[in-house]
């Protein structure tokens, strides 16, 4: 069975020194973003996406004592979604992005952070797309205060029996 599913997050940058990350890639000259992990809002979306797919929300609880154990790195949040689709007898099968930021320009950064993304996946770069706007200045993202992503994946889960 083919199923789509859409997430969505967000965060603000940061005043403290920290790395910004996106897709599990180093931006450099970026401001970090606010968050209690390494705040890598792409693979948030995507973990949110993927949570809607299985049913389980792995951003929330199950991330929230992932992080107080010491853990901040966003890939093993999804990860752990992942996990739970694999449980499922599922699979990604594409991912689609679309980020919202004035800052960084991050046309440059994307064959990169589509690599990374299809590496987590398990499928080829050519099944992930990814987009970037300013969307004119008409959000706080838009304006540079922080960066908004959505995510839609494409998955194939076994077929429930009645």
């Amino acid at each position: 069975m083919i199923c789509c599913a859409i997430g969505q997050d967000s965060h603000r940058f940061t005043q403290e020194e920290k790395p910004l990350l996106l897709g599990g890639v180093l931006l450099p000259g970026g401001p970090g973003l606010e968050a209690n992990s390494d705040g890598d809002v792409l693979l948030h979306a995507l973990t949110n996406a993927v949570s809607g797919l299985t049913g389980r929300n792995v951003l929330g609880p199950a991330a929230d004592t992932m992080c107080r154990a010491g853990e901040t790195d966003s890939r093993a949040y999804l990860r752990e979604a992942l996990r739970d689709l694999s449980a499922m007898g599922g699979r990604i099968v594409h991912v689609s992005f679309s980020v919202e930021a004035k800052r960084p320009h991050l046309y440059e950064h994307i064959p990169a952070m589509k690599r990374s993304v299809a590496d987590l996946l398990g499928i080829a770069p050519a099944h992930v797309g990814l987009t970037a706007t300013s969307g004119e200045g008409l959000t706080a993202f838009g304006r540079g205060e922080g960066i908004q992503v959505f995510c839609q994946v494409t998955g194939e889960l076994r077929e429930e029996e009645d």
